[in-house]
């Protein structure tokens, strides 16, 4: 499901609008976005928690030459799914 499709799935199964779907749609990854950036976790009841990881610098190798490189360190985003999301799919 892209963003488009989800927009639509909102509007069909509430009474907002396509343009407030996707209004409220961008603002939520606006804040989850923002929550993220700042270093906070963003916990979301009955679906889950977004946060992030920091992964190290590591030493990589090149595939064509062989030759070591740095790969640098980056922040990802982790989702734990809270157990109501688990048990519904389970």
């Amino acid at each position: 499901m892209n963003k488009s499709e989800l927009i639509t799935a909102m509007s069909a199964n509430s009474e907002l609008s396509k343009k407030d779907s996707q209004a409220a749609l961008n603002s939520l990854l606006t804040i989850i976005q923002k929550r993220l950036s700042e270093g906070d976790q963003m916990p979301i009841s009955g679906l889950g928690t977004f946060a992030l990881s920091y992964h190290p610098a590591k030493v990589g190798r090149n595939p064509q030459t062989g030759e070591a490189i740095t790969i640098e360190g980056a922040n990802k985003v982790q989702f734990k799914a809270a157990k109501a999301l688990k048990d519904a799919l389970a």
